[in-house]
């Protein structure tokens, strides 16, 4: 079957109305002033089907916005201003809508039967246009662009359901005591809000990796980002927690092997060339079965990911259970259309601030910085310095930007010394973290570990 024979099919199907419900919206409307509230923050103009009761309803809200009197009278005369009037039946149509409905009492039912109708034909024409897409021969259509569209169209839809919704203060105040309630108790008896990234100091500013937020690491090339949170991911696994890893960097050979040498501190230059010492074997078996034991880490490799992809993916990891999700890196997404780069990184840092609250998770992403860091005589970075996008800065939950002294200026004092610099923390304090970093291994461990 072709997509017109679809799309003609579709079309000789009555669209999914109710003309009654929709009179008795409008009906309502002239009877009481608070029916119109409760309509004009639930249904958009072409959440009515009918062409006349988008002109009624249209003349309505213009009255009402003038804050002049809505009632068979006046909206006769702006009708009759507009030129519609005899265009929707003349006076003796709005009488009839005034005479079906006696009572405004049952508006929200009413409102809810329009609002259904209304939801049920934009699916309807995302599907239609989803379908003619598909059957589309065009060498310019990807498919991802069709999931991109279909995705976005029925985000659009899913976004309209919620519109007008709003909650008082006296309804949220006894859920956020329960919050703070358990927050404090989770303090008090020394335990985390959030998940442990294994480092002690850190966790002491975070309280942990939230669910829900958007926590972005970010360094200059060689600081050693990917290994922190490759680090963070490995410390998660080995506590039971399930995670997953999207790196569109490097591949899974590379990945596992930066994951054996930090479990058992073997060399990963021997790793990669083959040059292991004898005493390195037992490590890396015990290493390997421990690992397996594991089985916590979900790996994607996929090159040039987009974000539709992505989120697939994480969906799917999702119903694996994994907890927390790492991205590597944030750059390296493709498939946004945008007009400059700076907007396309906008995107994505939105997006994925979007699904890090969707799946109720914390998603943690690897950013790059600006090479402004390189002209400066200090090199310690800034939020300023967050690459193409200051969006970066203002949807994360956290940002940790990431700093080894020694990289620059190779001492034995600034030896395996890094610097966390939490310079953004939505719920909490900010500062500078220190830890060890162990090259040869690209490990990270708390400071008070290795001197001991």
């Amino acid at each position: 079957m072709s997509s017109e024979t679809i799309t003609q099919t579709i079309a000789q199907k009555i669209q999914p109305q109710s003309i009654e419900a929709e009179i008795s919206v409008l009906g309502a409307m002239l009877i009481d002033k608070e029916a119109i509230c409760k309509v004009v923050e639930t249904l958009p103009e072409d959440a009515f089907y009918k062409t006349t009761h988008r002109k009624i309803y249209n003349a309505i809200l213009d009255l009402f916005e003038r804050d002049e009197p809505v009632d068979l009278v006046t909206l006769t005369n702006e009708l009759k201003k507009k030129g519609e009037l005899n265009n929707i039946g003349g006076a003796i149509y709005l009488t009839t809508i005034l005479n079906t409905v006696p009572t405004s009492a049952n508006v929200e039912y009413y409102i809810k039967i329009v609002k259904d109708k209304h939801t049920r034909r934009q699916l309807i024409e995302v599907g239609n246009e989803i379908i003619n897409k598909s059957f589309a021969t065009s060498e310019d259509t990807e498919n991802i662009d069709i999931i991109t569209l279909s995705q976005q169209r029925i985000d659009k839809i899913i976004h309209g359901l919620n519109y007008g919704n709003y909650t008082s203060i006296r309804e949220l105040l006894y859920d956020t005591f329960d919050i703070i309630e358990k927050k404090y108790q989770f303090v008090k008896e020394g335990k985390l809000t959030g998940i442990s990234t294994g480092y002690i100091d850190l966790d002491g500013n975070l309280g942990g990796l939230k669910n829900g937020d958007l926590i972005i690491i970010a360094g200059r090339p060689s600081m050693g980002k990917s290994a922190l949170g490759l680090n963070i991911l490995f410390n998660l696994s080995k506590k039971g927690i399930k995670t997953g890893l999207f790196s569109i960097e490097s591949g899974k050979d590379a990945i596992l092997n930066r994951l054996l040498a930090m479990g058992g501190r073997v060399n990963l230059m021997g790793l990669t060339t083959g040059f292991l010492q004898d005493a390195d074997w037992p490590k890396l078996t015990t290493t390997a079965g421990k690992m397996a034991d594991y089985g916590m880490m979900y790996i994607n490799d996929t090159g040039g990911i987009t974000l539709t992809e992505l989120e697939a993916t994480a969906l799917k990891m999702i119903r694996e259970g994994v907890q927390a999700i790492m991205i590597d890196y944030l750059q390296l997404i493709t498939g946004i259309k945008a007009e400059n780069r700076q907007n396309e990184i906008s995107i994505i840092s939105a997006s994925l601030k979007r699904l890090a609250k969707k799946l109720n998770i914390p998603v943690i992403a690897i950013s790059q910085l600006s090479r402004a860091v390189e002209q400066r005589a200090e090199k310690r970075p800034q939020l300023s310095d967050l690459r193409e996008s200051g969006a970066i800065e203002q949807d994360a939950d956290v940002v940790l930007l990431l700093y080894r002294e020694e990289y620059y200026k190779p001492t034995p004092e600034n030896e395996g010394l890094a610097e966390i610099h939490i310079a953004k923390h939505r719920e909490g304090m900010t500062g500078v973290v220190k830890l060890a970093f162990l090259k040869q291994y690209v490990c990270f461990e708390n400071l008070a570990k290795v001197e001991e």
